[in-house]
C-alpha cells in the first residue's frame, strides 16, 4: 500500500494491481489450452453479437446509399408502430412464442425424467441416440421431411387418419393447424438434445438422497416428487428466464422454411418482417428498429422472469 499526500489530506492507493497482474499471467501460463480452446467460441460472440451492436444506430438514422445517414430520431418508430402489418407480425409472433413456452418447454424436462428411470443401460443409449439424431439435421431438411409427412395426397399422417374415414388435410395451407405443426417440428427437433441439460442436472444429484427415501419407504414417483424435481429446480429457472429472452423470436430458419403464400398471414414473425424490408425491400432502418424493439424487449423480459423466479423459486440468472 502506498500513502500520497494531496494538501494535506492523505489517500491510500492500492498496491496490489502488479500482484494481480502477476497472478492472471500465471493463470494464462497454467490454463492456456482451455483459453486456446475457448478462443472460437469468443471471437464468434464478439463478432456476430457484440461488434453489430454498433449498427443498431440506424434504426434511428435514414440510411443513404451515398453516406452519410440522416439522423432522424425516432421517426422509424413512428413508422413502424404505425403500421398494421407491424401488429399483425407482433400479434402471430406472441401466439406462437406462447404455444412453444407452453407446450414445447415442459418436454425435454419430461424426457430427461423418464430417461433417468431407465435402469437398462444399452436401451438408455439407444434410445438418447434415436432421440438426439435430429437435433443436428437442417431446418430444410426437418420442414422437407414435415411437408412429406403431411401432404393431403401421399402424406403418411393422412393416409392413416383416411384409413379411420377421416378427410385428408392440408395442414401446411391449414391456417387453424400450421402453428400446431411449428410446435411438433420444434418438440421432435429439441426435446431431445435439450434434455442433455437436465439430466446433467439430475446426475449431479447426491445419490445418498435416493437411498435415503428408499429407506423410508419411498417409491419412484415420490422420489421424482420429493428429491429429482427438486433438486433440478435451478436449471429449469436458469432456462426459462434465458427463454423469455428469446420469446420474440420464434425461430426464423424454422418459420421461414414451413412458411408458403397461403399461411404466411398466420405464421408471418417479427423476424420474417425484419428479413423482408430489410433484405428484399431494402428498408434498412426500418427492420433495424423492429429488430430493436425485440431486443429490448427480450431483454425486458428477462429482467422480469428473472425477479419473478428469484421471489417464487430463490433462484435466477445471477
Amino acid at each position: 500500500m502506498a500513502q500520497i499526500d494531496f494538501g494535506g489530506r492523505t489517500k491510500i492507493r492500492s498496491g496490489n494491481v502488479p500482484g494481480k497482474s502477476r497472478h492472471f499471467a500465471a493463470a494464462l501460463r497454467q490454463w492456456w489450452p482451455y483459453y486456446l480452446l475457448l478462443m472460437p467460441g469468443l471471437v464468434f460472440f464478439i463478432i456476430f453479437h457484440y461488434v453489430p451492436i454498433y449498427g443498431a444506430r440506424m434504426a434511428f438514422e435514414q440510411v443513404r446509399i451515398i453516406p452519410p445517414n440522416i439522423w432522424v430520431g425516432l421517426k422509424q418508430f413512428q413508422t413502424l408502430f404505425a403500421s398494421p402489418v407491424f401488429y399483425q407480425v407482433l400479434t402471430n409472433t406472441l401466439i406462437i412464442s406462447g404455444m412453444k413456452i407452453l407446450f414445447v418447454f415442459p418436454v425435454p424436462i419430461i424426457v430427461a425424467l423418464l430417461l433417468n428411470e431407465i435402469r437398462s443401460g444399452p436401451l438408455r443409449q439407444w434410445i438418447q441416440s434415436a432421440i438426439y439424431l435430429p437435433h443436428f439435421l437442417s431446418w430444410v431438411v426437418i420442414a422437407g421431411v414435415f411437408i412429406a409427412l403431411l401432404s393431403p395426397t401421399d402424406g403418411a399422417v393422412n393416409q392413416i387418419t383416411g384409413a379411420f374415414g377421416f378427410r385428408p388435410v392440408s395442414f401446411m395451407t391449414d391456417t387453424g393447424s400450421i402453428r400446431w405443426v411449428l410446435v411438433i417440428s420444434e418438440i421432435w427437433r429439441s426435446a431431445g438434445w435439450d434434455s442433455l441439460l437436465y439430466l446433467a442436472a439430475i446426475f449431479a444429484i447426491d445419490t445418498s438422497l435416493y437411498d435415503a427415501a428408499e429407506m423410508d419407504g419411498a417409491g419412484r414417483w415420490q422420489k421424482i416428487r420429493d428429491i429429482t424435481i427438486p433438486g433440478i429446480v435451478p436449471t429449469i429457472a436458469t432456462l426459462f428466464i434465458l427463454n423469455m429472452g428469446l420469446f420474440l423470436s420464434a425461430d426464423l430458419n424454422q418459420v421461414i422454411n414451413m412458411q408458403n403464400d397461403v399461411n404466411r398471414s398466420t405464421i408471418d414473425i417479427i423476424d420474417t418482417y425484419v428479413y423482408r424490408i430489410g433484405l428484399k425491400t431494402g428498408e434498412y432502418s426500418l427492420a433495424t428498429a423492429a429488430g430493436l424493439f425485440k431486443a429490448v424487449v427480450g431483454m425486458a423480459m428477462i429482467m422480469v422472469a428473472h425477479f419473478v423466479s428469484k421471489r417464487l423459486t430463490g433462484k435466477g440468472v445471477w
